[in-house]
């Protein structure tokens, strides 16, 4: 059975930085694209950031210049660095993947961000 599960999440002050872990695990033969999200009580799961297989990365424009996404593809492992956090960024974080053709969603990380 394949499992996303994500990790990282914590609280943090306004420009502060976190950094989010997100591993598959599981009968895996191939990760395509990988991606995390965000969602805040009472709002649509947004984009926050995606990485291809073969590297290229898609950002929000909120967060352009502030996060990056990278991958580890040998530990099917996808991070979020995520600097200079602001309000707005308090949200749980999710974790997507496309393996082996079907779409996977981990469990959520928590991040609050504190004035």
């Amino acid at each position: 059975q394949v499992q996303l599960v994500e990790s990282g999440g914590d609280l943090v002050q306004v420009g502060g930085s976190l950094r989010l872990s997100c591993a598959g695990s599981g009968s895996i033969a191939r990760i395509y694209t990988m991606g995390w999200y965000r969602q805040v009580a009472g709002k649509q799961r947004e984009l926050v950031a995606t990485i291809t297989s073969g590297g290229p990365t898609n950002y929000a424009d909120s967060v352009k210049g502030r996060f990056t996404i990278s991958r580890d593809n040998a530990k099917n492992t996808v991070y979020l660095q995520m600097n200079n956090l602001k309000l707005e960024d308090a949200a749980v974080y999710y974790c997507k993947a496309v393996i082996d053709g079907r779409v996977y969603w981990g469990q959520g990380t928590q991040v609050t961000v504190s004035s």
